[in-house]
């Protein structure tokens, strides 16, 4: 098993080494993995809280209330704040919504095109970028939930439907609900986000289980895939767990942890859009 290559070069002084051990990889497989974190949204202009200073610039009236993201991404911010919990949560899904996703997705998109068996994506992002860049719905798994679904505060049937017609009206400045709390339609009670929180009890897992299932059949059929890790740290490992799960080589883009451990993979210390277009401007 071949040693771990990693840069730690600048965005714009990729080694010509590891571009073309990842190209060979990527040239020799029948099928690509994307394995997207927060990171892979900063490009686009999306905030990616990492640490609760990052959160608080994005937010301010939850910094001066020292608020940290645990507590606002959290089942009991609803339950005892919902206007300030709805004002967070309806802000991000309005941002979500006027997001013109970054060229990088388009790239991801066009080499998955490429391959007998295409391209799935695995995300710990909640905000529905692929999809609105043209991923097939039925090719991507959200493992954290997603802001464009709702579910009961109670999970009082245990289903979730989409948010499509809810439209947040939120004072920026106070991050706080201005319009009607969600209901659920069910039973009348508070509907909230179908997105994975901490000290989560009550989240409602249909929707990804269902994902996580194609994703699981898909890979029943590849025999070489690929997997591109973009923008995955290690607060929340869950997408770095899964890209190195695979047995497959891995390209790991990342700003600031692009170390590979061990296994086959290259690590590029470099942002999202910039190392994908270095990648393509150099595939034939």
């Amino acid at each position: 098993m071949s040693e771990p290559i990693v840069s730690t070069h600048s965005d714009h002084d990729l080694p010509e080494a590891l571009l073309t051990q990842a190209l060979h990889w990527l040239r020799e497989a029948d099928a690509l993995v994307v394995a997207a974190g927060a990171g892979m949204g900063v490009d686009s202009g999306l905030p990616d809280f990492r640490g609760d200073a990052g959160l608080w610039r994005a937010y301010p009236a939850l910094g001066r209330a020292r608020l940290a993201f645990t507590s606002i991404a959290s089942p009991d911010a609803f339950r005892d704040r919902p206007h300030l919990a709805w004002g967070f949560y309806g802000h991000r899904l309005q941002l979500y919504r006027e997001t013109v996703p970054h060229a990088g997705h388009a790239i991801l998109r066009r080499w998955g095109e490429r391959l007998t068996h295409g391209a799935f994506v695995y995300t710990s992002n909640v905000d529905g970028q692929f999809q609105k860049a043209g991923f097939d719905a039925l090719r991507v798994a959200e493992c954290h939930g997603s802001l464009h679904a709702l579910q009961c505060m109670n999970a009082c049937t245990g289903r979730c439907w989409p948010a499509d017609g809810l439209n947040p009206e939120v004072d920026a400045q106070a991050c706080e609900l201005r319009s009607p709390l969600p209901e659920c339609p069910d039973c009348a009670g508070l509907a909230r986000p179908n997105v994975l929180m901490f000290n989560d009890y009550d989240w409602v897992p249909d929707r990804t289980d269902a994902q996580l299932h194609r994703l699981k059949q898909w890979l029943r059929r590849v025999r070489r895939p690929v997997v591109v890790e973009v923008g995955a740290g290690t607060a929340v490992p869950t997408v770095r767990w899964f890209a190195t799960s695979l047995n497959a080589p891995v390209i790991r883009i990342n700003l600031r942890e692009s170390a590979i451990a061990h296994g086959r993979g290259v690590g590029l210390a470099c942002r999202a859009l910039p190392a994908l277009q270095a990648l393509d401007s150099r595939w034939d």
